[in-house]
């Protein structure tokens, strides 16, 4: 039987990425980063679309490279069964830029088409390697615009339990950072400050959302009061106590939906999923979760955590079984539902 290659697309927000994947083996994982965005506080989706169009080609070509070493350029397309890319959820210039290379490549090679959603990818990075979960499981995706808890059945199987209402964690770091005066992009530097602090210095709102579902407004609001009422001298020297409640507080909304969510479903396999899911404090009390109520938890490697190609691969590879492909007159999608 002949091996099963995917080459994925990955262009959802501001990383160029592509990945080869074989027979459920990644064999590459090539990111291009945008550091541009850094200057202006956020992404700017018209620089991030250019910077796509200029990353696409040497990151496909140093993929294809690193999964198959010496051969031509030739002989490596020649291996590839299909070709992947993110077709929802993002910004729509770099989803088009990720698209419209997949469907021409594809069109050029006259190898099928398979179109990922971008949040199940995130939930499959959990299969890649030789540590992952068996079906059922839960997983809590965090990401800078959503928060969800999944519950996967089998690989293609997955039905969303609960999600945000309004703000995702990830925007709650962020935006939290902005109000203590961190640089873009803040969520990583609270986590790094917050293991310097006490987490219990501060008290912030948590919002008591029924269900699975989750809110994180309040907790902005409640962040931005506080500080507002604080002189730039006591943000700095409290900085680390401030960034480590803050983090607790997130932490502690996200790990009580999924307590909840292992009570409701009886499944014990929890797992971590989405850019947030790189956050020291949220991986760690996970862990530290499991082994007190007897729950075998899993967290991808950092470079499956955030936005990445090998994880559309992954995806892809499982649809490909499937023979689930797509015409070349599909389209992107800003927002879609699974």
């Amino acid at each position: 039987m002949d091996s099963i290659c995917i080459l994925a697309i990955e262009s959802s927000c501001d990383e160029t990425a592509a990945s080869v994947c074989c027979d459920g083996v990644i064999l590459s994982n090539s990111i291009a980063t945008q550091s541009i965005h850094e200057q202006y506080g956020g992404v700017v989706p018209e620089l991030a679309s250019r910077a796509h169009m200029q990353n696409i080609v040497p990151v496909v070509d140093i993929a294809l490279a690193e999964a198959f070493k010496t051969l031509s350029n030739t002989e490596r397309l020649a291996k590839i069964s299909a070709i992947a890319f993110t077709q929802a959820p993002g910004l729509i210039g770099s989803l088009l830029v990720g698209a419209q290379f997949s469907k021409s490549l594809a069109l050029a090679l006259n190898k099928p088409l398979i179109a990922v959603h971008h949040m199940q990818a995130h939930v499959l990075a959990n299969l890649i390697g030789n540590d992952k979960p068996d079906f059922p499981f839960l997983c809590l995706t965090v990401s800078g615009g959503h928060t969800q808890i999944v519950l996967a059945t089998s690989p293609l199987n997955l039905t969303i339990l609960g999600e945000t209402i309004d703000d995702a964690a990830g925007e709650a770091f962020d935006k939290s950072a902005k109000l203590l005066g961190l640089p873009y992009p803040g969520g990583p530097l609270i986590d790094q400050y917050a293991k310097l602090g006490n987490p219990l210095k501060f008290g912030f709102a948590e919002p008591q959302i029924p269900n699975l579902n989750f809110s994180f407004s309040g907790l902005k609001t409640s962040v931005l009061y506080f500080l507002q009422k604080q002189t730039p001298e006591f943000i700095l020297e409290n900085r680390n106590d401030l960034c480590a409640s803050i983090q607790h507080t997130i932490v502690t909304i996200l790990l009580k939906k999924v307590k909840k969510a292992v009570v409701q479903t009886g499944v014990k396999q929890v797992c971590l999923a989405g850019g947030v899911s790189a956050n020291s404090g949220l991986r760690n009390e996970l862990q530290a979760m499991g082994v007190k109520h007897g729950w075998k938890t899993f967290v991808p490697s950092f470079e499956y955590c955030t936005d990445n190609a090998a994880m559309i691969a992954m995806t892809a590879f499982y649809k490909y079984q499937e023979q689930d492909f797509i015409a070349l007159d599909s389209h992107p999608t800003a927002r879609a539902a699974w």
